[in-house]
């Protein structure tokens, strides 16, 4: 049989052999052991470098060699040196182990040595999972069922004496993993380790016989053994073996449990059946407060039955009384509604999508959240992260377990929360039904934190605890810690007073003498005792009262111990100190002072930590940081790449189902992907709905007929009449009243989340980037499966008639569907069988029905994926066992490790291996002692407890266990109850004396206050610091949970607070606490964030250790019945009245509060000093006479601003008096602004300020005032403060300009340059215009607005002017509309075109099931979805894009219309919206000369409107006509598009209109592969690029476009054609041009590439036409500059010179010309430059024509060979003619050549002389421009 691993790989399709790929290989590494003694070599890639699944990738190390796993005889001796988890990791990661079991044959010592490395695996103590999947891998194996039998029977005939000494030991090795094997598959491996113990005894009793010793531990493991398979044997008899996950093992009786009382260590952690139904509670030991236990077992037993028992006990009475109530009751609506004490209840819970999680599958679980609409999710401890609930279909008597894995409030409000089941639990998941209804239960115990400890408690062995003598036995006398004797000398100067670090000496602590004075370290006389506690005794207790420093003299202890890490630490075994906290809070504030003084060092365990000093130090970022990742032995980076590689793997398949199961609870499924679980009656049934039997015929906008059938359709009509729903069903959701914005409070539910979540795998806020990846995946398979999806529309907005559905009407739909979907009930497979007629059922049974097919689709994608499942859960443990040992690595490198009491427990077996001998526990007094002894590992010797036994206890769930067990008292609260040393700090530094009365000598017995605390100022605005309001207003119990609210008091605290603000205090210095969670909500609700941000309003338990200078108390509790809840426990009201420094003010009930024994002895103090009664007294800060008596909240309108109604009256520094009532804040009114007019006057005029008095004076008078200015002698109105000599006169200038034209300006303006009036002009284009005189001698000239008028290529007139048509050389395009039909029946929009081109309108065409996206030319997708066109005599069975079979139909149509008259339309068409009988006179009116029979019946054009008689609009559809388009309406002539009758016609024409498309466009494979070859040819034209960058990239750019077609490819072509001729000009301009003509040119090709490049060029006639003749310019005027350039001979004579200047200037005339450069020019000057060949050559040469012939003919070299130097002195290169030397030129001396085939920088071809472009060795040819160009040259 095969092994898991094998089994796998089979699934995913590979053998083991084929794992192995081409490059395995095998190695005869040490030549022992025969065929198996052999390596294996693993290649690298597929194949070859897989592990796990055999369908792993290859994966490669640092340097990109692939990995080499080899296991062999060598491997396996190295193996067998390291630890067990080492060992256990790195056989079950891989193939490798699996190949090597499998072997068919294997040498005896090969088979020793594996037992020995199998037996020291299975000793691997931290790596549970991983062990179980090693013996997975053996148990089955051909080893395990082959080899070894042969092995073991071949002992007792073993002839070699040496080897028969050895079998003693080995046979040890083989049944411990045997045992092993067992004990973790008890049903599957029974079989063969029934038979191997058979072969053993008989090997032993053979080796006995021969004189081998057998060992006695031997033989007492082989009977151990007999009796396990015996036991097994029998149950498999009995049939009762059913499973691998029941648990057996063989236990030694402890011998201190009771007689019939189960040893606690066999107890299971999770509930039982028979529990919940036991009749009485169970007999429970209480822990022993004042005397010492019997046995280390009976300690440990009492913690772990007091504890299991305060997480059961509120589920098994909470199951039972509900049990009960279903019997009393049934379960109907008063059941849901009931309140149960100890659980809370959800019904109609359904497992409904698997999701992946870092912690393994978990699984979304759904349940009625109807009955839970008033519970406030964001603040309820409902379903918290951690929660147990329990899950049961049949009253409990099977059940699930499972923990919450995590929760989102909107998730909750819906009904959804995601759970991870308990290991028992998932095994029974595979066999439950998909849709299986269940009953939740929640228990509200954080499940996690007593598991972990529970099982701590359970593995603990006795001698394993530490510090025995104190926890078990109580003595009192303390010992030093073991390791301080050996060394006790220390040096204190890094925590001493600064003045006294130098003085202090190293000395020996256990010497009392040597000790330095506390003064010198800056401690008092009671934290001095504390430090020397820690210091010299293995067990120190310090108590810390408010106040007192406990922190402080916590971080001394830490730094006192860290500065002297030799004392406690060996060398050689370096030990971490462990810091334990309660809570995060707690644990960041101390590790926070640590890192002050050890900036390195530090690991934070836990993934809640919210300081961002301590962020670098979390073990997430040390296990992602460089720096430990190298520390990471090899096999565990293997090992984790290999789990990932699994697990994404898993994730894929998973996640893909997941989306699908997911998409049927979003809404209605398409009936497409039902139809595999729809019987086919029922089908054709669903999909040819009833005719006009009550239904209306489906239009164009019909919705997927499964929407229709379930009643969402919008023309949805009922043929019979429905049940209604109730109003209840149907009301609105309650809108939320639109708020200011409150501020921030930590909400309750966050609080706790925050302490329960200790993983460090995950960041939790960054859930959300997994959560949203998998909401897309399901949103893109809820858009394809879904027919209706709640989370976006419900309903068509219209009806067929048009008729609107209203707001509340689609509400109501919304959520009627939603109740649907999240009903359970569903049709018997009887009813199902007897329905013929689905549509005759009613809307409930539609509905049951449908649940039922749903329940089919989502029951097999469940079983399609539960392998996967199975195997990301187990991959995920693997990995987890591997991270715990990535864990172990850090921590051991660590010197403070910093965790909560629950992060210790959950890494118990994390600590056992790191073993850190001092543990320093804050927050002693509020931990359970159970939770304490799982943070102790047996290498502790150093234990300090810090807390306060009378502030804050442990808590526990269940009262009874706490009061009457003693379970809240803690460890630390035990040991000092039995006079147990230790030191309670006496001086506190907090509170003023008055609030420190309150607990002294109530609380403590005497608590002396620092000198620090006396000269505390008073509190501003009140009559006094302290003070306790009295009232009698009633409590509100919150319905959800146990908690309260009093409005009064939150309306008096919040006007309190705000009074105090309006004094001068920040927000800061202000804590509003309250006792109860319920009335925090009710204080954020009256807290404005713009008035109230930065107070801090906080719980008191979740306050413990903060503080504040002023505290503001609201006590809650007031009722009829004189309940004081919580307000009854001392340590509660401690930490209440301590958290103060300067002002305390509390508000309750006193006197219910007075009837409790505490509170009656502090209202007793405070009345001493007048700090209780029925109002605060209110003392205005600026007339303290004034007081105001506030009893409520309104009494603090009498101070408004915070002062009291008087005036203000203070006189500001401007001199009026302050607007505002009096107001204590801002007394020197430095922030007030005036808002009087300002009496400043500005100037010696006496002009008043024009500004409020707050804002600044302007610096100078603004106010205008008649002046004269002097330079002209005008009166102006300037502003006051101006001197008129530097005012612009704005009088009109009288000056007259050159031109004799008056002046434009102002007289104090210079006079006008640019004279604006306009006159005649003549332009350079020979036009007159009249234009600004200031053109008249100027060089530039204004643009000619002479129209064109020229007659363009398409016979229309130029609509451009001169200047637009470059004086027509380029003309404007053509703007005349084409107004062409096109074939889409739309006009052509383009303007004078050629060839008219695609349609870029939005396309018209649609259907019923969509509508077509793309622009009118591009082809529209075919729809395939199956035609829609019906009626109940015919129907179409093609799909909609085809041609329908099913012929109009022309039966009357027999509906009735609103109005009450007969339809007059036909079958199968949607109804007309005219009556004849209403609407007679329209309907009647003779077009056609039909419309007035009696008969006629008429078609609707949905397109237009229009309603045609049907038989000549029949003829019209059926008329074939010559011109392929779409039919039109008679009457206005609009296409028919839309029309369920004519539906053939129309996809006919639809059909040959896409061809025409098709033609126009051109076929996209020719289209793509002209793109190809154009991107490739403009790739390669790097001249291009470097000289028009611009251009090229341009080009580029628009090749890339995806929407090109035909005549797009066209004009880019051509655009690419003239930009490589324009380039070659280009070239001939940088090489034979002269600078200045090389300007002018450049200007010229800039203004062609303007043109050419424009974004209207299409290559029109005209275009091209324009474009042609400008390229032959700059042609020709390229070749005349290259004459004029080239050196002249000696030939030239000064005459013939001369001739030729002045035929360059005659031809340069014509080339330079402003206007179109015609045919007739092009011919002159092509002949005036053949003239010019005979005085000026072509070439440039300084030859004639005939003589550069004659000389390339002479030198009978092939072309290429001829090149010129930089300046243009001809030359040759012979052989290949490529440059391989260089020389000076003989003409000029610039060097000519060059080396390597490559040209000296300045020279080039000289094409001149024989036409090659390219040097004669090169291989490019020749460039030829296509298309329009002809070689020109």
């Amino acid at each position: 049989m095969d092994n898991p691993e094998q089994q796998r790989r089979r699934r995913r399709g590979r053998s083991v052999g084929e794992t192995r790929g081409d490059t395995g290989q095998r190695v005869d590494r040490e030549g022992r052991g025969g065929e198996a003694g052999r390596e294996y070599v693993r290649g690298g890639g597929r194949g070859g470098g897989e592990r796990g699944r055999g369908r792993g990738r290859g994966r490669s190390t640092e340097n990109g060699s692939p990995h080499v796993f080899r296991l062999g005889f060598k491997s396996l001796e190295q193996l067998l040196g390291k630890e067990p988890s080492e060992i256990a990791i790195t056989l079950s990661s891989g193939t490798a182990l699996p190949d090597l079991l499998n072997e068919p044959a294997m040498g005896q010592d090969l088979v020793q040595l594996l037992c020995q490395v199998l037996c020291k695996a299975f000793q691997a103590k931290t790596e549970r999972r991983t062990v179980q999947h090693l013996a997975g891998i053996v148990k089955n194996s051909g080893f395990t069922r082959t080899i070894l039998p042969h092995y073991v029977a071949g002992m007792g005939s073993e002839p070699n004496p040496a080897r028969r000494q050895q079998y003693p030991n080995q046979l040890d090795h083989i049944l411990t993993f045997l045992s092993e094997v067992l004990s973790i598959f008890p049903a599957s491996s029974v079989q063969a380790v029934s038979m191997l113990v058979a072969l053993l005894q008989a090997a032993i009793n053979g080796l006995r016989a021969s004189g081998v010793d057998i060992l006695p531990r031997t033989e007492e493991n082989l009977e151990g053994l007999q009796g396990l398979v015996g036991h097994l044997q029998e149950k498999a008899r009995d049939g009762t073996l059913r499973s691998d996950k029941d648990s057996y093992s063989l236990l030694p009786a402890t011998g201190d449990t009771a007689a019939g009382e189960q040893d606690y260590r066999t107890l299971p952690i999770f509930p039982t059946l028979e529990e919940f139904h036991l009749e009485q509670r169970p007999l429970l030991p209480r822990n022993m407060i004042s005397e010492r236990y019997a046995s280390v077992l009976a300690y440990l037993g009492t913690h772990f039955r007091l504890l299991r028992e305060d997480f059961v006990r509120p589920l098994r009475e909470g199951i039972q009384q509900l049990l009960q109530e279903q019997q009393e009751q049934g379960r109907g609506d008063a059941l849901q509604k009931k309140h149960f004490d100890d659980i809370r209840v959800y019904f109609d819970t359904r497992l409904v999508v698997p999701m992946c999680t870092h912690s393994g599958m978990a699984y979304k679980v759904q349940f009625d959240s109807q009955p839970l609409k008033f519970v406030r999710w964001q603040n309820s401890k409902r379903l918290l992260y951690g929660s147990l609930v329990c899950l049961s279909c049949d009253n409990f008597e099977n059940f699930l377990f499972a923990t919450v894995s995590d929760r989102e409030p909107t998730e909750l409000e819906k009904g959804f929360v995601q759970l991870i089941f308990c290991e028992q639990s998932r095994a029974a998941l595979a066999i439950i039904e998909t849709d299986q209804v269940f009953c939740m239960v929640e228990t509200t115990a954080y499940f996690e934190a007593y598991r972990y400890v529970l099982e701590g408690l359970q593995e603990l062995e006795e001698e394993d605890l530490p510090f025995q003598r104190y926890l078990v036995e109580c003595q009192l006398d303390v010992h030093p810690p073991a390791y301080l004797p050996r060394n006790d000398t220390y040096n204190l100067a890094e925590i001493a007073a600064p003045e006294f670090k130098s003085s202090i000496k190293p000395f020996n602590t256990l010497d009392p003498e040597a000790w330095p004075p506390m003064e010198q370290l800056g401690l008092d006389e009671s934290q001095m005792k504390a430090l020397q506690m820690s210091l010299t005794k293995e067990l120190a207790i310090i108590q810390g009262p408010p106040g007192t420093g406990k922190t402080y003299v916590g971080l001394k202890i830490a730094q006192a111990l860290l500065t002297n890490r030799n004392v406690w630490n060996d060398v050689d075994d370096q030990s971490p100190m462990l810091v334990v906290c309660y809570t995060n809070h707690a644990l960041d504030q101390f590790l926070e002072g640590i890192q002050k003084f050890l900036p390195q060092g530090i690991v934070r365990v836990g993934g809640r930590s919210t300081s961002e000093v301590l962020k670098p130090f979390s073990l997430r970022e040390l296990s992602k940081g460089f720096q430990h990742t190298r520390k990471f032995p090899p096999h565990l980076r293997r090992a984790i790449a290999q789990m990932y590689d699994e697990l994404r793997m898993e994730e894929e398949c998973i996640m893909q189902q997941s989306a699908k199961l997911e998409c049927s609870l979003k809404g209605v499924l398409r009936e497409q992907f039902l139809r595999k679980f729809i019987s086919d009656t029922h089908w054709d049934s669903l999909v040819l709905p009833p005719g006009m039997g009550g239904f209306e015929v489906f239009g164009e906008k019909r919705q997927p007929l499964i929407v229709e059938w379930l009643g969402m359709g919008s023309r949805f009509q009922q043929r019979a009449a429905e049940p209604q729903y109730g109003l209840a069903d149907m009301e609105e959701e309650e809108e939320d009243m639109e708020v200011d914005d409150l501020i921030e409070i930590a909400e309750e539910a966050d609080l706790i989340q925050a302490e329960r979540y200790v993983d460090d795998k995950v960041d939790h806020e960054g859930r959300q980037g997994n959560k949203q990846r998998q909401d897309e995946s399901v949103e893109m398979v809820a858009d394809l499966m879904l027919a209706m999806n709640l989370d976006n529309t419900v309903v068509l907005q219209q009806d067929q008639d048009g008729w609107e559905i209203q707001s509340k009407q689609k509400k109501r739909m919304k959520k009627r569907t939603r109740k649907e979907l999240g009903k359970s009930s569903a049709m018997s497979v009887e009813e199902e069988a007897a329905i013929g007629d689905v549509w005759a059922l009613s809307l409930a049974d539609r509905w049951r029905l449908y649940r039922v097919w749903v329940s089919r689709y989502r029951l097999e994608l469940r079983q399609e994926v539960l392998e996967s499942e199975e195997n990301y859960q187990d991959a995920s443990e693997r990995l987890a066992d591997i991270r715990r040992q990535q864990t172990i690595c850090i921590l051991k490198d660590a010197k403070v490790i910093g965790m909560t009491t629950t992060g210790a427990a959950r890494l118990r077996k994390v600590l056992q291996e790191v073993h850190p001998r001092l543990v320093i526990v804050e927050e002693a007094a509020e931990v359970l002692e159970a939770h304490t002894i799982t943070t102790l590992s047996r290498a502790c010797q150093h234990l300090i407890l810090i807390g306060d036994h009378q502030q804050l206890r442990p808590s526990a769930n269940v009262f009874e266990l706490a009061k009457n067990y003693n379970l809240e008292v803690s460890m630390f609260e035990r040991l000092v109850n039995i006079k147990f040393p230790y030191v309670r700090l006496n001086y506190q530094h907090r509170m003023r004396p008055d609030i420190a009365r309150l607990l002294t000598p109530h609380i403590y017995k005497e608590l002396e206050n620092h000198p620090s605390v006396m000269d505390y100022e008073n509190i501003k605005g009140l009559l006094t610091n302290m003070f306790f309001v009295e009232h009698n207003k009633h409590e509100e119990e919150i319905r959800d949970g146990k908690s309260h609210q009093n409005l009064h008091e939150a309306r008096f605290v919040v006007a309190l607070c705000r009074y105090l603000l309006l004094q001068g205090y920040k927000p800061h210095q202000i804590t509003i606490l309250t006792t109860y969670t319920g009335q925090l909500h009710c204080l954020r609700n009256q807290m404005p964030a713009k008035e109230f941000t930065g107070v801090k309003v906080h719980v008191v338990d979740k306050y413990q250790g903060e503080e504040n200078d002023i505290v503001l108390l609201s006590l809650v509790r007031s009722n009829k019945a004189g309940r004081v809840g919580f307000l009854n426990i001392p340590n509660r009201v401690c930490v209440a009245l301590s958290r103060a420094k300067k002002g305390l003010y509390c508000i309750g009930n006193m006197a219910m509060l007075g009837k409790v024994p505490l509170w009656s002895n502090i209202l007793h103090t405070l009345k001493e000093k007048d700090q209780v009664g029925p109002a605060l007294t209110l003392c205005c800060q600026n007339h303290p006479e004034r007081h105001i008596r506030a009893s409520g909240p309104d009494d603090f309108l009498q101070a408004p601003e915070g002062g009291c109604t008087l005036p203000c009256e203070h006189r500001l520094d401007c001199g009026h008096v302050c607007a505002s009532v009096c107001h204590p804040y801002d007394q020197e009114h430095k922030q007030y602004k005036c808002a009087k007019t300002c009496q400043k006057v500005l100037c010696e005029q006496g002009h008043p300020c024009p500004r409020m008095c707050n804002q600044k004076c302007p610096e100078a008078c603004t106010v205008k005032v008649k002046k004269t200015v002097p330079k002209c002698q005008h009166e102006q109105m300037v502003p006051c403060h101006q001197d008129p000599d530097t005012f612009a006169c704005q009088v009109p200038c009288v000056k007259t300009l050159l031109c004799g034209h008056p002046c434009a300006s102002v007289c104090g303006e210079p006079c006008t340059i640019n004279c604006p009036v306009k006159v005649p002009l003549e332009l350079k284009c020979g036009h007159r215009q009249e234009d600004a005189c200031h053109y008249r001698g100027s060089t530039l000239q204004p643009s000619c607005r002479v129209p064109c008028k020229n007659a363009l290529k398409c016979g229309h007139a130029c609509a451009g002017t001169c200047h637009r048509c470059h004086q027509g050389r380029y003309h404007v395009s053509c703007v005349h509309r084409c107004q062409r039909l096109l074939v889409c029946s739309h006009t052509c929009r383009e303007p004078c075109t050629r060839d008219c081109p695609s349609c870029r309108l939005p396309c018209q065409n649609r259907c019923v099931h969509s509508v077509c996206k793309k622009a009118c030319g591009q082809p529209c997708a075919l729809c395939v979805e199956p035609c829609d066109r019906q009626c109940p005599h015919q129907r179409c069975s093609r799909l909609c894009h085809e041609p329908c079979d099913r012929p109009p139909c022309n039966e009357p149509c027999t509906e009735t219309l609103v109005c009450g008259h007969p339809c007059i339309g036909l079958c199968g068409s949607n109804c007309p919206d005219k009556c004849r009988v209403c609407d007679r006179e329209e309907v009647t009116e003779i077009f056609f000369g039909t419309e007035d029979e009696p008969d006629a019946r008429f078609i609707q054009l949905e397109d237009c409107g229009h309603m045609v008689e049907f038989t000549a609009m029949d003829h019209l559809m059926e008329d074939d006509g010559q011109d392929i388009k779409l039919k039109e309406c008679p009457r206005c002539r609009t296409p028919v598009r839309r029309n369920f009758r004519y539906g053939a016609k129309i996809n006919q024409c639809l059909a040959e209109i896409e061809k025409v498309k098709e033609k126009i466009n051109g076929q996209q494979s020719d289209i793509q592969e002209k793109k190809e070859v154009l991107i490739t040819q403009w790739r390669n034209n790097n001249t291009i690029l470097e000289n028009k960058p611009v251009e090229y990239s341009q080009i580029r750019d628009q090749i890339k476009n995806p929407n090109l077609n035909v005549k797009d490819l066209w004009v880019l072509e051509n655009k690419m054609a003239f930009l490589e001729k324009v380039d070659k000009l280009l070239q001939i301009c940088r090489r034979q041009m002269s600078s200045t003509e090389k300007v002018l040119f450049e200007a010229r090709v800039d203004e062609f590439l303007l043109w050419l490049m424009d974004i209207r060029q299409k290559f029109t006639d005209q275009q091209a036409s324009d474009l042609q003749s400008e390229l032959h310019r700059l042609s020709l005027l390229a070749d005349l500059n290259a004459r004029c350039k080239g050196p002249k001979t000696s030939d030239h004579t000064q005459l013939g010179l001369n001739k030729a200047q002045v035929e360059v200037t005659a031809i340069r005339k014509v080339l330079d010309a402003t206007g179109p450069f015609s045919q007739k020019d092009e011919q002159w000057v092509t002949q005036a430059l053949k003239e010019l060949d005979k005085t000026l050559p072509r070439t440039g040469l300084g030859l004639s024509d005939q003589e550069r012939k004659m000389v390339v003919s002479a030198m009978q070299l092939a072309k290429g060979h001829w090149y010129k130097c930089p300046n243009g002195h001809v030359y040759a290169i012979g052989d290949c003619g490529g440059a391989m030397v260089s020389r000076a030129c003989p003409e000029c001396g610039a060097t000519i050549g060059g080396q390597q085939h490559t040209l000296s920088a300045g020279n080039s071809v000289a094409t001149e002389m024989d036409g090659a472009q390219h040097a004669a060795w090169s291989n490019e040819n020749n460039m030829f421009i296509p298309g329009l160009l002809n070689h020109i040259g």
